[in-house]
């Protein structure tokens, strides 16, 4: 199967939007995060994104509001603003044995950092995988299009991360990003275009 290379506004435009549709779990304290985390370690491959809080003006500093992690059966929402990064969150980023596949992670991973100095282990960047499959477009929104068919809203993503509740819009969003990953993902490896 090939998939395009690339793809136009138009067309991106006139495809049906999508979201994920499954089970979210909120996981708000150290004791569901835990839960969580314990849930995930079963997994060989899972989807990832964060969410932080936008800042509109110069030299504010960005706190990292979500971590989402995607499962086959599952996506997860971790509460990090709330607690930190928790041991067994920081376990996980330095696990090489679970495949984390995000989209643009550099900002993620800096953030990330800023929680707590980890060894980031395991981890692929759709933003670099594609461009060597010969993706001219890249980016959660195209990947998404060119890969999975649909697009994704991205309305809810300069929204306030740090609300003491999110809104079912947010929590949506949050879901939908982190699982696209593992579906992209899912559909490379079902084309021939990853082995693991």
């Amino acid at each position: 199967m090939m998939f395009p290379t690339s793809i136009t506004k138009e067309e991106l435009n006139s495809l049906p939007l999508g979201h994920y549709e499954g089970q979210i779990v909120l996981a708000y304290d150290e004791d569901t995060i835990d839960r969580a985390m314990g849930e995930i370690a079963q997994y060989a491959i899972v989807g990832f994104d964060t969410e932080s809080k936008p800042t509109f003006k110069k030299g504010q500093q960005r706190h990292l509001g979500l971590i989402q992690i995607a499962t086959d059966k599952k996506v997860f929402l971790l509460r990090t603003h709330e607690v930190g990064m928790v041991d067994s969150i920081h376990r996980f980023l330095e696990n090489e044995n679970i495949l984390k596949v995000g989209i643009g992670l550099s900002d993620d991973l800096h953030l990330l950092t800023k929680l707590r100095i980890t060894q980031f282990e395991g981890f692929i960047d759709l933003n670099n995988l594609m461009p060597e499959l010969g993706a001219e477009s890249i980016g959660a929104r195209n990947l998404s299009a060119m890969i999975l068919e649909f697009r994704i809203s991205k309305s809810a993503q300069t929204s306030n991360w740090e609300a003491k509740v999110l809104t079912p819009k947010q929590i949506t969003y949050a879901a939908t990003d982190a699982w696209i990953c593992l579906e992209i993902y899912r559909k490379l490896k079902e084309w021939g275009y990853v082995t693991k």
